[in-house]
């Protein structure tokens, strides 16, 4: 007698067989959907946070997602990986790669991660101690220098082409492909300047290292500085999956802010939570001030600045780093969160 003939002597034993087999399929598709793996690209900054607490906590699993992290260390690896995909989704500057990719119909960007704020200390300019000596000590002065970034059409390549059309001046770009190549190359004088978020920045000041020489929210007020993406598959064929991901990203965003921006939470218990990805080489006393001082504001709900994702798409067509013919609307997938416009007004 099956359990639930038990419960109900009555049941014909067929009927409670097929009510049996009803119920345990019901319950392998519910752990089915519980255990739905995915793959997120990520690197290992404080802007990335979001993923890291998401994690943590357990709200990718309140989700119904399970989560398994791939670090990189650009941006257009990650695109790539997006695209072909062996990451599902990924969050990281809009770059001409990226922009290529979704012209191709391979991915889109779904929403927003981390934005300049005038009113929050944001990325950096830096400079090398040689060129700082040299008299490199404000951005004004970077005329002719040597500027890093990782590809052409990188987010460092666009910060350093604002500063070239607001201060009338002219860089050297200098491609080193990795975060780590560029702080290498600033330490030893082989590259002159550089922009960077302040956990990078900061520390590598402090301890004599480099030299800060100015703000780029200065220049770039409401710059979206990172964007979530995923492939076109997923963002069109898995949008209960997708919505699922980026609802517990949000939630993270939202304890992020909380703790180290609003200080209405606890900033010790995130910090220790942020260090298992970050400066993990470091004791914690050690890490510490390096993560509470790179704390910039995470997009709440993870809005969207079209604004500012026109203009970059703008100086990368101007520069025939990608398709003339390109729309935002062919990168961009806006049904998923708010999207606003520099001055913070939904559009």
């Amino acid at each position: 007698m099956s359990i639930i003939q038990a419960a109900n002597p009555q049941m014909p034993v067929c009927k409670a067989l097929t009510s049996f087999a009803l119920i345990a399929t019901l319950a392998s598709g519910v752990a089915d959907a519980a255990e739905k793996s995915i793959t997120v690209g990520a690197l290992r900054f404080t802007s990335h946070a979001a993923t890291f607490v998401a994690v943590e906590k357990g709200y990718f699993k309140q989700q119904g997602l399970d989560v398994k992290l791939k670090f990189f260390q650009a941006a257009q690896p990650m695109a790539v990986a997006v695209a072909s995909g062996d990451v599902d989704y990924a969050v990281t500057a809009m770059s001409g790669g990226l922009i290529s990719l979704a012209d191709k119909g391979a991915i889109k960007v779904i929403g927003g991660s981390l934005s300049e704020d005038p009113n929050i200390d944001g990325q950096k300019i830096v400079v090398s101690n040689k060129a700082y000596e040299a008299g490199l000590t404000d951005p004004s002065k970077l005329d002719g220098k040597s500027w890093a970034i990782s590809q052409s059409g990188s987010s460092f390549h666009y910060v350093g082409s604002q500063l070239e059309q607001q201060e009338g001046i002219t860089l050297k770009y200098k491609p080193l492909q990795k975060v780590g190549a560029i702080i290498g190359a600033l330490k030893t004088g082989q590259v002159d300047a550089w922009s960077i978020v302040p956990h990078i920045a900061k520390p590598l000041a402090e301890s004599g290292a480099i030299h800060i020489i100015g703000n780029v929210s200065d220049f770039l007020p409401h710059y979206q500085v990172t964007t979530i993406f995923t492939s076109t598959k997923n963002a069109k064929e898995e949008r209960a999956q997708t919505q699922a991901f980026l609802t517990a990203l949000a939630q993270g965003a939202a304890d992020y802010n909380a703790a180290m921006i609003d200080k209405t939470d606890s900033p010790q218990a995130m910090v220790s939570l942020i260090h298992q990805y970050i400066y993990t080489d470091q004791p914690i006393e050690k890490a510490a001030p390096s993560i509470i001082n790179g704390s910039m504001r995470l997009n709440a709900g993870n809005y969207l600045n079209m604004s500012s994702l026109q203009s970059q798409l703008h100086w990368l067509q101007k520069e025939k780093m990608v398709k003339a013919d390109i729309q935002l609307s062919d990168i961009v997938d806006t049904s998923y969160v708010k999207t606003v416009n520099d001055s913070g007004a939904e559009k």
